[in-house]
């Protein structure tokens, strides 16, 4: 598929390019000493992680200790909830440690046992990349330091107690808002003076080349399995795929699945507590072009041009800029990224947790929210001949009232069907014709043949059963339906 003149049937042999840009957006911005270690990370990395016998153990890793592949679960009740929509997600609140964050980390960890390294280093906001790469180095037997800045670890204390069962040093970062953005900075300062013996495994789609590739590479298991899982579920591709966005790694794998599918994608940024500076986190929607930790993405600037405060509800949301391929589909158009906000968020956590039983991450709720707004916008949407109807003339319309014998047109069911209509058609002239088509009677017409029969322009249908054969036949059919 070929989009804004990018071929994405060979989107990951040119994406990014050998000096780490996906057009722009990317690179290497770090002192010479440490563009060292990234040369031998890069050389490692295409070398070793190429190779077959690298490949079948990390397969054999995450089939026989991750517990992969991770199913896909229908939400039968939120979706029933919301009206005519099919809600799916991947479950990678069963992957091992409950995030994907393993997804990357075992293969960051797996790299650096093969490259000889004694210790791995790193970053966690929410903590699930801390403990995720605490197991990695308690699997493997190397050593392990997490940074965390000082607010997190208060408001993370479980997952911090589970980095250090596992045998992770934690270490508190005091400095600056105490949340990722120091964390960042932190682990960086350390990994300038342990580069020789240590590997730093960032937790997202950032940093310098050619970390956003590596962890993208890593996560893309998640979008590859979603893929052939929701295929053979349904039989065909979603009409769109959501993730939430802070710096992008679970994003980016699962949007890796799909970006060569007619398939609409979405990334969804933290809004906070409002479009204010300093209220949310969301750089994409916000934000202007910029260098920080390594990397050219677009990013939250203060009035001095540095890193602005950012805040989010969701402690892995809450940095103030994305991974430059984020930046980059962005641009091109291929990923359209928008904003919930906080109250959006906790909403969504309580509806998918006591409808399904399923609790999700603070920062997945922004994800469940967004497409629970996106779901009931596409599920009343009409069919394509209704989006080409004109409006030049008065219309002969047909209101097919389901009734199956047990109630009745109400006047307050009428006004419903009719701002729907209007809401959605936006048709203005008009003549309506009711017609109750109740399934009981003897001789009865089908949907169509009702249609077809009084010479309707356009059909409302007034239906509590969208999966009824006779509503997708109509549907499919060259009369525009609303």
């Amino acid at each position: 598929m070929t989009y804004n003149n990018i071929d994405f049937d060979t989107y990951f042999k040119n994406y990014p390019d050998a000096k780490g840009y996906f057009g722009k957006y990317g690179g290497s911005y770090i002192p010479p000493e440490l563009q060292v270690a990234m040369d031998e990370i890069n050389e490692a990395y295409f070398t070793i992680c190429k190779s077959s016998k690298f490949i079948s153990e990390l397969r054999r890793i995450r089939k026989e200790f991750q517990g992969r592949p991770t199913p896909i679960s229908y939400l039968e009740r939120l979706s029933g909830s919301l009206g005519n929509v099919q809600l799916y997600v991947k479950r990678e609140d069963l992957n091992h440690t409950g995030a994907h964050k393993l997804n990357h980390c075992m293969g960051e960890v797996l790299l650096a046992k093969y490259m000889g390294k004694k210790k791995v280093i790193a970053e966690t906001g929410a903590g699930q990349h801390g403990v995720a790469l605490a197991t990695a180095a308690a699997y493997f037997g190397l050593e392990c330091d997490i940074y965390m800045g000082a607010v997190d670890i208060k408001k993370q204390a479980p997952n911090v107690a589970r980095m250090k069962i596992l045998g992770a040093n934690v270490v508190e970062v005091t400095e600056g808002l105490q949340t990722l953005k120091e964390a960042v900075d932190a682990a960086f300062d350390a990994y300038c003076r342990e580069y020789k013996d240590a590997i730093y495994c960032i937790g997202s789609v950032v940093g310098p080349h050619p970390f956003p590739m590596m962890v993208r590479d890593f996560q893309s298991v998640v979008g590859i399995e979603a893929r052939e899982q929701f295929l053979e579920m349904t039989g065909e591709l979603p009409d769109a795929v959501v993730a939430c966005v802070g710096g992008g790694s679970n994003a980016m794998g699962m949007f890796s699945g799909f970006l060569n599918d007619p398939v609409e994608i979405y990334g969804v940024e933290p809004l906070g507590r409002g479009p204010a500076l300093g209220d949310h986190a969301a750089s994409l929607k916000y934000g202007t072009e910029g260098i920080m930790h390594g990397f050219n993405s677009i990013m939250l600037k203060d009035e001095n041009g540095e890193p602005a405060p950012v805040y989010s509800v969701a402690s892995g949301l809450d940095y103030p800029s994305s991974g430059p391929e984020h930046a980059f589909l962005h641009d091109i158009g291929r990923v359209k990224y928008d904003v919930v906000n906080d109250e959006e968020t906790i909403d969504a956590f309580y509806k998918l947790s006591r409808l399904e039983g399923i609790i999700p991450a603070i920062e997945s709720s922004h994800a469940v929210a967004y497409g629970m707004k996106l779901a009931k916008e596409m599920g009343y949407a009409p069919n394509a001949a209704a989006k080409e109807l004109k409006t030049n003339k008065t219309h002969n319309l047909g209101v097919l009232f389901v009734d199956e014998g047990h109630s009745g047109l109400t006047h307050d069911y009428f006004n419903h069907v009719l701002d729907s209509f209007k809401n959605t058609a936006e048709l203005k002239g008009y003549n309506m014709t009711f017609i109750n088509c109740c399934k009981e009677s003897e001789n009865r017409y089908t949907y169509l043949e009702q249609a077809r029969s009084r010479g309707f322009d356009g059909i409302v249908i007034a239906c509590v059963d969208y999966n009824d054969p006779e509503v997708v036949e109509l549907m499919k059919s060259d009369i525009p339906v609303v």
